[in-house]
């Protein structure tokens, strides 16, 4: 037997698997995908919830400069660490920024 015909009967023998080797790992990388995009959509939701809370812009001593964005905590604005500000107090000009 060369190895031509070594080869020839390895295809042969492949070939009855491959069509299910295929579906299968055809409907697991579709699943995997699918899992990835709705992990991301659920992270981004959280983050986007968690951002929502910073109150900074509703804030009296926060300026809307991006050089000094708040008089009293400037390197805690708009930040996650600004969530639970001891400092807030609301605006009490709503015409202002």
């Amino acid at each position: 037997m060369t190895v031509l015909e070594a080869i020839i009967f390895l295809i042969h023998g492949i070939q009855r698997l491959l069509v299910p080797i295929c579906f299968v790992a055809a409907w697991g990388l579709t699943i995997l995908i699918a899992w990835s995009l709705w992990a991301a959509a659920r992270d981004s939701v959280t983050k986007a919830k968690q951002m929502h809370q910073i109150p900074c812009p509703g804030c009296q001593f926060f300026t809307a400069d991006y050089r000094l964005k708040c008089t009293v905590h400037p390197s805690v604005a708009n930040t996650e660490d600004a969530i639970d500000c001891r400092d807030y107090q609301p605006k009490t000009n709503p015409y202002l920024y």
